[in-house]
């Protein structure tokens, strides 16, 4: 099936903006993606949004199911001398539906599943119905999927259900898991390897017949490791991060994380009591860069809105820092992501080297920000 999709891809935020869409138009949709590429996480960031006002998000695993689990029980009811449906538990119920604005039943690994329980799945997106159940009019569909080229377990999907999705294939895209993590709080080293080795944010080859790959997601499991890493030895790391990621990407990591160590505090930096930079390796100015955006942004969080002077006073130290010691392409890289991806509000007026900065990179920054 998902080769009738390959010569077209999206990015997960646009692939977010194409799904509300379709809700509108109450059309189910199927995500088609390599494994890991964050199809789970996309729902759930597209569940937390506003527009679509209290949203609850129902995630059911299709290939664990059984027919029954989707048509309900049969039972013969005495009173009506009829069969009749036990309506399945793992469908939204009126009830359940009217406590909020929009449900979404989200059913991944819907390929996954077997041909009987395929079925039931096209009945319910069919006709909104399967057996006696009937869908709530405010439930809207979203399906997932490995694609078959991935070697995964699936099952093409019988034509008639495919036609009744809107499909669209997810491709890994840097801006958009960077986002996604900034807002998520993924280790700075994981983002300051990633922002320098792109090409290493996902690895997947059918191909391979090595187990652990890089995705987003095994990147995440690599972050939840390095937030408890204080009593880990070196060998224990290596070989988690190597079992999450794959041993090639992990050793790299591991040599990046060597040299970032001997960079500065950022908070050192931010605080003025850091002026100087002995190290130039480009993949540590990555690391310490992304650092330096974390330190800002906290410091907004606690104290930004109440104490702007503070705050501008470590924001200038940021971009005096970045003009002394990083080259033009770095320091734009710097101004851009703490602008657009951490949101930071920085005023002109508040910056005392603001106008060098602005003289010196503000064209670089502003074009950086436009494509």
């Amino acid at each position: 099936m998902s080769e009738a999709v390959n010569s077209r891809t999206v990015t997960l935020a646009e692939a977010e903006t194409r799904i509300i869409r379709a809700f509108r138009k109450q059309r189910p949709v199927f995500l088609w993606g390599l494994p890991g590429v964050g199809k789970s996480e996309l729902m759930t960031r597209i569940a937390r949004l506003e527009t679509l006002g209290k949203t609850a998000l129902l995630d059911v695993r299709v290939a664990l199911m059984e027919p029954t689990d989707l048509r309900g029980m049969p039972f013969y009811n005495k009173d009506s001398g009829m069969m009749e449906w036990a309506p399945p538990v793992d469908l939204p119920s009126e009830e359940y539906a009217s406590k909020f604005d929009t449900v979404i039943l989200f059913l991944d690994e819907m390929n996954s599943a077997a041909p009987a329980v395929q079925a039931a799945a096209y009945q319910l997106t069919l006709g909104r119905r399967v057996g006696q159940y009937k869908l709530p009019d405010n439930v809207v569909i979203v399906a997932a999927g490995n694609r078959e080229s991935d070697k995964g377990v699936t099952y093409r999907m019988p034509t008639p259900l495919a036609n009744r999705f809107v499909h669209l294939e997810v491709r890994v895209d840097f801006d958009s898991y960077f986002n996604w993590a900034v807002e998520n709080k993924i280790h700075e080293d994981v983002l300051g390897y990633i922002s320098f080795a792109k090409g290493d944010l996902c690895d997947f080859d059918p191909r391979s017949s090595g187990r652990s790959f890089a995705t987003p997601r095994s990147w995440t499991y690599v972050s939840e490791f390095l937030e408890d890493e204080d009593d880990a030895s070196e060998s224990e790391l290596t070989d988690l991060i190597s079992g999450c990621v794959g041993e090639g990407v992990a050793i790299k990591f591991m040599a990046h994380r060597k040299i970032a160590k001997d960079m500065p505090n950022p908070t050192d930096i931010l605080a003025g009591k850091v002026k100087e930079l002995k190290v130039k390796e480009i993949s540590a100015q990555y690391a310490l860069t992304v650092g330096m955006c974390y330190e800002l942004k906290d410091a907004y969080d606690k104290f930004g809105k109440k104490d702007s002077k503070k705050f501008h006073e470590l924001a200038d130290n940021f971009f005096r820092f970045m003009m002394d010691h990083f080259p033009t392409e770095m320091t734009v890289m710097g101004a851009r992501m703490a602008i657009t991806n951490y949101n930071l509000p920085f005023q002109a007026n508040k910056l005392k080297h603001f106008k060098e900065f602005f003289d010196r990179f503000g064209k670089y920054v502003v074009k950086a920000m436009e494509d």
